[in-house]
């Protein structure tokens, strides 16, 4: 937010002493310092009342000089608060007027005075105390700066006169102090006041809401004073707690104790919105340490303000402990392509991960995965800001070499011919940045050279249909893409709306190279309903132009359409695929699903190079139903599924994490 200027206006003095200047961290509370300040000089001014009161009240004689009945007793007595007697005196007429004793010139300003006074009314018996409540009460009402009660003796008896003096007409505002405040909302609050009398009590509210703007927003500022200056110009002085510096103390995991930190300072205070110089925010803090856990280097954050001097300045220390920088690991997994044998799909994992390489917050992770016939290589290295970029661009320079089923595409192949696998070796770089709160995009070229393998392991260009299994005819397909994606979701709860469109061209920088075009979107949208939660998703895609067969939208399996073992649906150039499922939490971390699939390739099965779909008898489409359960772990929910499709067949499936 920028800074307003101080708040004018183009169209005598009373002060209301100010309170002490607030310590910046932690603020004092708003409501109190806003519901006292405008009115700090009522007490004084009661007060004074109070004591000319007292003197100005005249003794009634006990007997009048003439042979005249004596009138009715000008005292009685009563209680007081504290249980003594407290002198009353009769009072015949109760008046208001000016300072100077002369009518005011406003008859508003008078009926407001009168409309004021309680207990003061004519022929009634008054203690000093109930005089002193209605003073009080005319200079609550906001428009009078003092009242002063003038008792005078007359004949026909005492005549209580309350000389008020009104506060100054409005005709001007300054505001100093006010660095974040936008100008607008003073503006807005005083605009109709411009030549009316100033009311206290109108102050109160702007100063109350003045002060709830910063609490709002979780910022450190309040009115710090008020003043009407002559010529009807209000002053009010804001303070505002600003940034002075911000320190960095790496913490020990153990001993809690200050240690030395591997990562560089400058790489988490780049990561701060917060700033020296910028109005302290605390809600703006608190983000800021969500964001440095985010990074996944740290194990503990926190950001503790502390004051500098008698300024309205804070220092932010900000506490950190890191995690180990990295290490080996090993675990396992369910590959998609194996349907068949005692151990199908499980796979065998181990990695070696850095999350902060040179204490930059840079990432590097290697991993092998291994199973029956499945076998993945990866090496990745991430910088998640790139120096220099104010946009928050990341970098991926990934290089991967990869075995996989080729089932998805070409399963179901005669008994006699070995399993088809699918080898690519790929290496490239990806751009990735945010573009507004809640959307990322990201921008890479990718090389890849693929090809398909007997069970031997030797390269095969045509399958036991006779089919050819890559787009030109040679033992493996060059190409080089260029990719294009875009993400939107809202939260990171699951059942929150999550939108993906991605574009991927292939290049013919080499006249062999492979040119394509492929498109593909995929929404998902969560509502909840009760104690239940729906979630409904759809997917779909379309390539064009000259791709290999082992490309093409595979359709069937449990990220797809349950019911149908993984590719068993279809094999198409294009596809679409919805689901919509209910859950439901029944006890602890388990959760019961109903759900529904449908998929189809939308005809686009022989267009596909070889047609693989028609010639293994694919349907292109179909539908799967079923029940499941779900169990949430440190992997993500573990999906245990018995569905059945419009086959008639039955089949469970397992998974690790949400559907796609």
């Amino acid at each position: 937010m920028g800074r307003s200027s101080d708040v004018r206006f183009v169209s005598s003095g009373v002060k209301l002493p100010s309170a002490s200047a607030p310590s910046p961290a932690p603020a004092p509370a708003p409501q109190l310092l806003s519901a006292a300040l405008p009115f700090a000089y009522v007490g004084r001014a009661v007060e004074a009342a109070a004591r000319r009161l007292g003197a100005c009240l005249p003794r009634v004689p006990a007997a009048r000089a003439d042979p005249a009945p004596p009138p009715p007793p000008a005292r009685r007595h009563g209680k007081d608060a504290g249980g003594g007697a407290e002198e009353r005196v009769l009072i015949s007429e109760v008046a208001v007027r000016g300072k100077d004793g002369e009518p005011l010139e406003r008859p508003e300003l008078e009926a407001a005075a009168a409309a004021a006074l309680r207990a003061c009314r004519p022929n009634a018996a008054l203690t000093v105390r109930e005089v002193q409540e209605d003073v009080h009460r005319v200079v609550e009402s906001g428009l009078f700066r003092s009242c002063m009660p003038v008792a005078v003796d007359t004949r026909d008896g005492i005549r209580l006169v309350f000389e008020v003096e009104p506060n100054q007409d409005f005709h001007g505002l300054v505001c100093e102090g006010a660095n974040i405040l936008p100008s607008k909302f003073l503006e807005d609050a005083f605009r109709d006041r411009h030549g009316k009398i100033i009311n206290i009590r109108h102050l109160d509210q702007v100063i109350k809401s003045v002060n709830g703007w910063y609490q709002e927003r979780g910022l450190t500022g309040l009115v710090s004073y008020a003043e009407i200056l002559s010529g009807g110009i209000l002053r009010l002085q804001v303070s505002e707690a600003e940034v002075n510096n911000i320190n960095i103390r790496f913490l020990d995991r153990k001993t809690g104790e200050p240690t030395v930190g591997k990562t560089q300072p400058e790489t988490i205070l780049r990561h701060l919105t917060t700033k020296k110089g910028q109005a302290y925010n605390r809600a703006q803090v608190k983000r800021d340490v969500e964001t440095i856990l985010t990074m996944g280097i740290m194990e503990d954050v926190t950001i503790i303000p502390q004051p500098v001097g008698d300024s309205n300045k804070v220092d932010l220390v900000m506490n950190l402990v890191e995690r180990p920088s990295g290490g080996f690991s090993a675990g396992g997994g369910i590959s998609s392509g194996i349907t068949n044998g005692p151990l199908s799909g499980l796979i065998g994992s181990f990695a070696y991960s850095h999350r902060n390489v040179f204490g930059r917050n840079k990432k590097l992770n290697l991993s092998l995965e291994r199973g029956q016939i499945d076998s993945i290589f990866r090496l990745n290295f991430t910088d998640p800001w790139i120096d220099g970029d104010n946009k928050r661009t990341s970098r991926t320079v990934m290089v991967q070499n990869s075995r996989t089923p080729g089932t998805l595409v070409h399963g179901g192949d005669h008994p006699d011919h070995g399993p088809i696998t699918i080898g690519r070796v790929t290496a490239g770089v990806e751009y990735s940045r945010p573009f507004r709160p809640k959307w990322s995009g990201t921008l890479g070229l990718i090389f890849q050279h693929a090809g398909a393998r007997d069970d031997k392991g030797n390269p095969v260009i045509r399958d036991f249909y006779n089919s050819q299994l890559t787009a030109s005819g040679n033992a493996y397909d060059d190409t080089l893409l260029a990719k294009f994606e875009s993400v939107y979701t809202d939260s990171g709860d699951h059942s929150s709306t999550m939108f993906v469109f991605n574009v991927e061209q292939g290049l013919p920088v080499v006249p062999e190279w492979l040119s394509f075009n492929r498109v593909t979107a995929r929404l998902r949208q969560g509502y909840e309903i009760g104690p239940a939660r729906l979630l409904l998703s759809a997917s779909g895609g379309h390539v064009e132009g000259n791709f290999p067969p082992h490309e093409a939208f595979a359709i069937g399996g449990t990220n797809s359409v349950r019911g149908y073992e993984e590719g068993a649906v279809g094999s198409g150039r294009s596809y679409a695929v919805g689901s919509g499922e209910v859950s439901c939490r029944m006890f602890g971390p388990l959760e019961g699903v109903v759900f529904g699939d449908y998929g189809s390739d939308l005809g686009s099965g022989p267009k596909v190079p070889g047609d693989p779909a028609g010639a293994r008898g694919k349907p292109g489409s179909g539908y799967g139903y079923g029940v499941g359960v779900r169990v949430d772990s440190p992997l993500g929910p573990l999906r245990l599924e018995y569905a059945f499709n419009d086959k008639q067949a039955r089949r469970f499936h397992f998974g690790v994490g949400y559907r796609n």
